[in-house]
């Protein structure tokens, strides 16, 4: 198996901050998820190959260990363990690590590597049982817009070319990830399978804006009625409500509608608000009579 560098499949340098790792992933997980390239095999390993570099070098614990072994971080404890009974010290020098990686194809028929054997001989062996191993993990997008996110539903996601349905909760917040267990990857000599985590990605929308629970819209109104107050209909997700406009509304004051907001997550029945913001539009194009009774209403102020 050929050495695979998770840093250049990322596109990011060794001393990358986890933020870096961050930004570096979502930008490539966009660019080959398979919903964006459902007919593009090289693609779909692509994403496989982004969602494993991540899912290690994410991980502080991960990183530590690939950056020691390579792709074979996750024999890094028996490494270590042998080493010391071979009188090394854990985290020493692991150059000789390196060298016979290109060629390292897991676990004989026996339970042991030729690169574990020619490193640190046999006698570091205490059993013939191969080791379990659990599968890896696998990290995932689903894009949403807002109404869906709103409302429970199911969607159907491609892992590795098999189809999973899921149920996604009404109230799902933006970049929020939920974990579907032995999901992933198989395990290896009876280890469990990895687990799939799945993060949400809710697109904005051309009405709402939203902030936790609470969904915030601009309303137009005439001067009309800011002074003299009256009825609008406003948009909600479930469709328009009446609203009244109390008189004398000043420019870009708030009105809250109770419980006409986003679902809670996983609460049935519970809403936020809905904060309307009115923006009042000044009337243009006056008629002459128009322009003379607002000469006459600054008179009388």
């Amino acid at each position: 198996m050929a050495f695979i560098d998770y840093y250049k499949v990322l596109g990011i340098g060794k001393t990358a901050s986890a933020e870096e790792i961050k930004k570096a992933y979502r930008k490539l997980a966009r660019q080959y998820h398979p919903d964006l390239n459902p007919k593009d095999e090289s693609a779909h390993r692509k994403f496989q190959e982004i969602n494993e570099a991540n899912e290690v070098l994410s991980d502080p614990e991960k990183r530590k260990k690939y950056d020691e072994y390579g792709e074979h971080w996750k024999q890094a404890d028996q490494f270590e363990q042998a080493r010391q009974q071979q009188g090394g010290s854990p985290g020493g020098d692991n150059r000789y690590a390196y060298q016979d990686f290109s060629g390292f194809s897991g676990f004989c028929s026996e339970g042991y590597s030729d690169f574990f054997e020619n490193l640190f001989g046999r006698a570091g062996r205490k059993s013939d049982r191969p080791s379990a191993i659990k599968g890896q993990d696998y990290y995932g997008e689903v894009h949403l817009n807002l109404r869906d996110a709103s409302q429970t539903h199911q969607q159907t996601i491609d892992i590795n070319g098999k189809k999973l349905r899921i149920t996604v909760p009404a109230g799902i917040a933006n970049e929020q990830q939920i974990k579907l267990k032995e999901h992933g990857g198989s395990g290896v000599n009876g280890a469990p399978a990895g687990d799939l985590y799945i993060t949400f990605i809710i697109q904005p929308d051309p009405v709402f804006r939203r902030n936790g629970d609470d969904l915030y819209i601009d309303v137009n109104i005439d001067l009309y009625t800011a002074v003299l107050g009256g009825e609008l209909l406003i948009n909600t997700l479930e469709g328009q409500v009446k609203m009244k406009v109390k008189p004398g509304t000043q420019p870009d004051s708030k009105a809250r509608l109770k419980g006409k907001g986003f679902p809670v997550y996983k609460r049935d029945g519970q809403f936020g608000d809905l904060i309307v913001t009115y923006r009042i539009q000044i009337p243009t194009n006056l008629t002459e009579k128009q322009k003379q009774l607002f000469q006459e209403l600054q008179q009388n102020k």
